[in-house]
């Protein structure tokens, strides 16, 4: 399509986004206002999922086998291109990571293509992944087939700053509990085997194997049970821990050294120890460059440039969306709706997302995922680089 006919493309794509900018806009208030954790997000699901329906979109609640999860899926031929939601809250801090913005700005984006859709020859789908903080949500929705026949995933994550890409790295959770032996501390401590021990120990041996892990790698925990009495000898001790890394390849091999830490200190102390790893693991981001290309030269043209990591101006984490980009061409970039030095994961960025800098996210997120789609459709040499792309850097990840 000629340059002039894409232009006009998005010119009306970003009219059905201005239309209904209120309604975006109180649907991200609403999520805000109302935090719900992992696979318990029931008010954002109705919310969004209504929305969807009464705007004419034929949609699937419940999907994939969980409750909290939808799509809505329109068009009838060409490129397929998923427009990703997430909309799980953190518990305490609510939407300290912005999840509100990313609900709203997919659904945004979703109305726009999908009112343009038949005309331009695309296919949407707009997916509702519930449990991006820690359930992986996404991942059991790709298990169920959720992402067959899809081209490209897309979606936007709230920070402080405008980045092409996160800096999303491999994570998998864990649950150590060590068993020892009660005794009274005082009367009869010889008889005790110390289960608060064995898990001191065993962080205490993490604590040094940080320092010879890679600079990308991470590893960190809390000690969630330690014992009932300081006069009772612990029986029991339980720790909780996250450990990261660059790739999934990387990411087998540190945990193996961290759980030798954990057992070390097991053994140490007379303890057994049983570890249980979370059933999904999430990987690291494969960001496909051609699309965020084309996303960087959509948040352009409405004034917020974007721009590659540094050292000094990066989003370190994980997400489910790392799973997705080794399936499918796919992209998370990061839109600023905090100011520099204000984290995702705090109080603060929390009052940032559900206020007026939140509210201009919405609206430019949608704009620049919608135009980004609307790229996908109508230029098929875009696509082809995209897969090639993705192929080359997953085969490349792998065989490392």
């Amino acid at each position: 399509m000629e340059p002039a006919l894409i232009s006009d493309v998005k010119q009306r794509l970003a009219a059905e986004i201005d239309r209904r900018r209120d309604l975006l806009v109180d649907v991200s208030h609403q999520i805000h206002a109302h935090p719900e954790l992992n696979f318990e997000e029931r008010f954002a699901h109705d919310l969004l999922t209504g929305v969807l329906e009464d705007e004419g979109l034929p949609v699937v609640r419940r999907a994939r086998g969980l409750d909290t999860a939808f799509e809505a899926l329109v068009g009838a031929t060409g490129t397929t291109v998923a427009v990703l939601c997430e909309y799980d809250a953190l518990p305490g801090i609510g939407h300290a990571c912005g999840h509100n913005v990313i609900a709203a700005a997919g659904l945004g984006a979703g109305l726009a293509a999908a009112a343009l859709a038949d005309e331009l020859g695309g296919r949407l789908a707009v997916l509702g992944t519930p449990a991006e903080e820690g359930g992986g949500g996404k991942i059991r929705m790709m298990a169920a087939d959720a992402l067959a026949g899809v081209d490209a995933a897309i979606m936007i994550h709230p920070a402080d700053a405008e980045l092409v890409t996160m800096d999303a790295i491999a994570v998998q959770q864990v649950w150590a509990t060590y068993t020892g032996e009660a005794a009274h501390a005082a009367a009869f401590p010889q008889r005790g085997r110390n289960a608060l021990d064995a898990a001191v120990l065993g962080y205490n041996a993490v604590a040094a194997l940080r320092q010879h892990i890679a600079g990308g790698e991470r590893v960190h925990g809390i000690i969630t049970h330690g014992g009932d009495k300081p006069n009772i000898v612990p029986a029991m001790a339980r720790s909780e821990w996250m450990v990261r890394s660059p790739t999934v390849a990387g990411l087998a091999v540190l945990e193996e050294r961290f759980a030798a830490c954990l057992r070390g200190g097991a053994e140490a102390a007379g303890c057994t120890l049983e570890l249980r790893w979370d059933d999904v693991t999430y990987a690291d981001m494969v960001d496909n460059q051609a699309i965020g290309q084309r996303y960087a030269a959509n948040a352009a043209a409405l004034g917020r440039t974007v721009h590659e990591p540094t050292a000094a101006n990066r989003v370190v984490g994980s997400t489910d969306m790392g799973n997705v980009s080794y399936e499918v061409p796919s992209i998370h970039p990061m839109i600023e709706v905090a100011p520099s030095g204000v984290p995702i994961h705090t109080p603060e960025f929390a009052a940032f997302a559900g206020g007026p800098e939140g509210d201009r996210a919405v609206i430019d997120g949608a704009k620049a995922l919608a135009w980004t789609v609307a790229d996908l459709w109508l230029d098929a040499g875009l696509v082809d680089l995209a897969r090639a792309q993705h192929q080359a850097e997953v085969a490349a990840r792998q065989a490392t």
